[in-house]
């Protein structure tokens, strides 16, 4: 692992993802780990590669010691979003319940050795709307990751957001030539949930890039720094 020039240590490899974001010590106590990083960066395929190479990892530890809680649940709900006046910009940081997401993550922490199940909600992409209720936090669970791109975003209510996880990794898929790949990403990802293809590309344009700008600014303040271009297994 090296430093980049604004000091945030860069990992090199899969397996240094997989050791840092490992359970261990003498405490038991379960960790709350956050993946943070521009809209269509690849957040989820990198937190569902580290939990599926966690997963077999042979620590023979039970069933349901992870789990993976998205911000995406935290959507404002459509309707919400048109009372407010803000259904144009959804998926900007004042479209999301961000207290909302603090309160689930700090009763997450507190629950562990109650016994409880915490639910968490999920973003079902072919409504595009949350669902309550959707992921279950097991009272085994050891490990919860979760992701979005505001985890870092100096704001009264992300800051709360942000002290409910123990470390923030950025996934920076701007660097080089991937800053290209992530927005068309993005377009595709529009495309296939409804829009036609000058819808998409007007909205990761107007909507999503200046988010991206937003969450980019952010990438220093982060435990750990890790290349777009990091290979994942398979």
């Amino acid at each position: 692992m090296s430093d980049v020039p604004g000091g945030v240590p860069l990992v090199s490899t899969f397996a240094e993802l997989l050791d840092r974001a490992r359970p261990g010590g003498a405490t038991g106590r379960r960790r709350i780990i956050g993946v943070a990083g521009s809209p269509g960066a690849g957040k989820t395929t990198l937190v569902e590669a580290v939990l599926a190479g966690l997963a077999s990892s042979g620590d023979h530890r039970q069933e349901g010691w992870l789990a993976h809680v998205p911000m995406d649940g935290f959507h404002l709900a459509d309707v919400e979003l048109a009372r407010l006046g803000r259904l144009d910009r959804k998926g900007a940081p004042e479209t999301f319940d961000a207290s909302g997401y603090a309160a689930l993550l700090r009763r997450i922490d507190a629950a562990q050795g109650t016994g409880e199940t915490v639910y968490a909600p999920a973003f079902d992409r072919d409504i595009e709307q949350p669902v309550a209720g959707s992921i279950p936090v097991l009272p085994q669970c050891e490990l919860v990751v979760t992701e979005g791109n505001y985890l870092l975003v100096d704001d009264p209510a992300w800051r709360r957001v942000r002290a409910q996880v123990e470390e923030v990794w950025f996934l920076d898929a701007d660097a080089d030539a991937d800053g290209d790949v992530r927005r068309s990403r993005l377009v595709e990802r529009h495309v296939r949930f409804g829009k036609s293809r000058e819808q998409a590309e007007a909205w990761v344009a107007e909507v999503d890039e200046p988010n991206a700008r937003l969450v980019t600014a952010t990438r220093d303040t982060a435990d750990v720094l890790i290349p777009g271009s990091l290979q994942l297994p398979g």
